[in-house]
């Protein structure tokens, strides 16, 4: 139970985070100044999320490299939506390798404890 709930702090935690350093490529017209602002301000709520997870997890027994490990391979996921949907990025190959890598990387890090 608590290890749902510690990937889905994750998950929303790297939404969150996915669209402060990736959401203002849309919107190059703008002052760099302000979009810094901005992702400060969506990048608060990433740490509501992800401070509670870390230690949620870290209090039933993952330690902190698993905890990394977890939540890069979930910020490539989210990534991989996030290029979709909001970019329309086609999700070419060699991609599928390089994340299949990382997340063969997860089960190493969570098989052999």
């Amino acid at each position: 139970m608590w290890t749902a709930a510690v990937i889905l702090l994750l998950v929303i935690s790297n939404t969150f985070m996915t669209f402060a350093w990736y959401g203002h490529l849309k919107f190059t017209g703008k002052p760099l100044w302000s979009v810094i602002l901005v992702s400060w301000g969506i990048a608060f709520f990433e740490y509501c999320f992800q401070v509670p997870a870390n230690r949620l997890g870290f209090e039933h027994h993952i330690d902190p490299a698993q905890l990394k490990i977890l939540t890069e391979a979930i910020a490539l996921t989210v990534f991989i939506v996030f290029a979709r949907f909001y970019f329309g990025e086609a999700l070419k190959w060699n991609y599928v390798v390089s994340f299949s890598l990382i997340f063969t990387a997860v089960i190493f890090a969570f098989a052999f404890k």
